[in-house]
Parts: structure tokens; sequence; C-alpha cells
């Protein structure tokens, strides 16, 4: 699955979702974790009340299954919600690679329910189907 992190530094979650420098993204498993992409945004990205600034972001981590962000307003929470991208506040800048750390741990065991289902986001469901109706009736 993979996991974006908004940084300032590169090495640490410690920016507000919309004044992000970077995106960080990661892919992430039980396993292993291997960066796959950075994004870097320039511009005026200071709290300006300027939504638009948001799009290149959203767009960004729109195929991640979770967020982790030092702040988020509102209304982009709703956005990135409502592209099934799961936001996490951290408290105080952190760390990305003890924060992969710890959720490659959480993946080990037995993951929350909230991770589960972000661990679904991009997998095709499947349906078992009765064999009558997968043949159709003879």
């Amino acid at each position: 699955m993979k996991i974006a992190f908004a940084t300032q530094d590169l090495k640490h979650v410690d920016a507000h979702f919309g004044w992000a420098k970077n995106i960080v993204i990661y892919e992430v498993s039980e396993d292993r974790h291997e960066c796959v992409e950075v994004r870097e945004f320039d511009g005026e990205l200071n709290e300006d009340g300027n939504e638009d600034k948001l799009g290149p972001k959203l767009e960004a981590v729109g195929d991640c299954a979770i967020l982790y962000v030092a702040a988020i307003g509102g209304s982009g929470a709703a956005r990135v919600v409502a592209k099934n991208v799961h936001p996490v506040k951290v408290s105080s800048p952190e760390s990305i690679e003890d924060l992969l750390g710890q959720l490659r741990k959480v993946l080990s065991g037995t993951p929350p329910p909230w991770l589960r289902k972000a661990l679904a986001k991009g997998k095709a469901r499947a349906y078992a189907l009765d064999e009558e109706v997968a043949h159709g009736a003879e």
C-alpha cells in the first residue's frame, strides 16, 4: 500500500498539508518499505484561504491509503477523505523512518479496522458466485 507524508525536510512529518513543500510517498508492506516518489511544491504555500493550491497535493496522494500530516484544515481533510485517503495527524514532528517502522509492526500483527480498510484501497473486490450463477442455467 502507498503511504504519503507531508514534509518540509524530507525526513520528518513536519508540515501542514496545504503548506507542505514536499509530499513523500512510500510503498509499504509488512516486511519492507521503499520510497517511490517525492513530489515538490513551490510557489506561495502560506495560509491564505486559497483552496486551489490543494489540487496538486490531492492529486499526489490520490492513490495512497494513508496521509501523515502535522496539521490539516477542515476542508483539506474533507477533500482527502473524499479520495478515500485516511489522514493521520502527528502531535509533534516525527521521523518518517520511525513512522514506517511502527506501521510495518502493526501490519505484521492485527491491524485496527481503519487500517484494514486502508489496506483494501486499490484492491479489486472478489465476489464468490455459486457455480450456477457463474456459468448460467443450462
